[in-house]
Parts: C-alpha cells; sequence; structure tokens
C-alpha cells in the first residue's frame, strides 16, 4: 500500500509539473476597480487551493448542525 501511496504521489508531482510548465502565459484577473496579472498555472492553483478551504469549512459547519440537531432529539 505504501508503494501504491509513492507511486500516486510521483504521478500527481509529475501532472502538476507537466501542466505548470505548459501553461505559464499571463492572464489579467479583475475584481471590482483592482486588476493583477499573474500566470494562469498560479491562478488555477490558488482557486484549487481555496476551493479546499472553503470545501472543508462548509462540511464543518454541515457536521456541527448534524451533531446540534441529533443531540435536540
Amino acid at each position: 500500500m505504501r508503494y501504491l501511496y509513492l507511486a500516486l504521489m510521483i504521478l500527481l508531482t509529475a501532472a502538476v509539473l507537466v501542466f505548470t510548465g505548459q501553461n505559464l502565459s499571463h492572464v489579467t484577473v479583475r475584481l471590482l476597480s483592482m486588476q493583477a496579472r499573474l500566470p494562469l498555472a498560479l491562478l488555477v492553483i490558488v482557486v484549487y487551493i481555496l476551493g479546499m478551504f472553503t470545501g472543508s469549512s462548509l462540511l464543518i459547519v454541515v457536521r456541527t448542525w448534524l451533531r446540534r440537531s441529533r443531540a435536540g432529539k
């Protein structure tokens, strides 16, 4: 099982490196009156990380609601 985990991590790392190498072009991101110019790969990675935090926060809230509703019965 340890070798499978290691192989998956190597494949994931290789995929991220290939993705980064293929997406070095810059994009402009605008929010209200602000704008930033950054590499597409960096933007995708940042959005992915923000999504992980948002998803895990939502999961924590839902679990808390479920525990409270079960405790109230």
